[in-house]
């Protein structure tokens, strides 16, 4: 972990959090699209895959919603409001930060694996 000093954490949250935003909304457009192409969908096997991606999608949007809300908390820890000019910040904050990064790099790679599965179903029933 690079980043050491409490300025540089809160700003990294800050930076996750707005990642998290982006996505939120990609996947509420996502969700309104896949909306207007099952009104033309008549095929059984297609409309269980639209019930399958509208599962998804709403599957997302809470995980999404959840790790933007832990890294919001992280970010309001007592430690993240210093008393003092020590900018040093405590291991448990430090390990905190790395573990909800981590769940971030993973909640991204299932996005876009649901996103790139979600181009080719529209591809192939719109």
């Amino acid at each position: 972990m690079v980043t050491t000093d409490t300025p540089q954490l809160s700003e990294a949250c800050n930076t996750l959090r707005e990642a998290l935003r982006s996505q939120r909304e990609e996947f509420t457009r996502m969700k309104n699209e896949l909306q207007q192409a099952a009104a033309h969908i008549t095929s059984k096997e297609a409309l269980k895959d639209v019930e399958h991606y509208e599962n998804q999608f709403d599957i997302q949007l809470a995980n999404i919603h959840d790790l933007k809300q832990s890294i919001k908390s992280l970010n309001k820890t007592p430690v993240f409001q210093p008393v003092t000019n020590n900018y040093a910040t405590p291991e448990f904050i430090t390990s905190g930060y790395e573990k909800l990064a981590a769940d971030y790099q993973h909640l991204r790679q299932t996005l876009h694996e649901i996103k790139n599965d979600f181009q080719r179903f529209l591809v192939n029933y719109t």
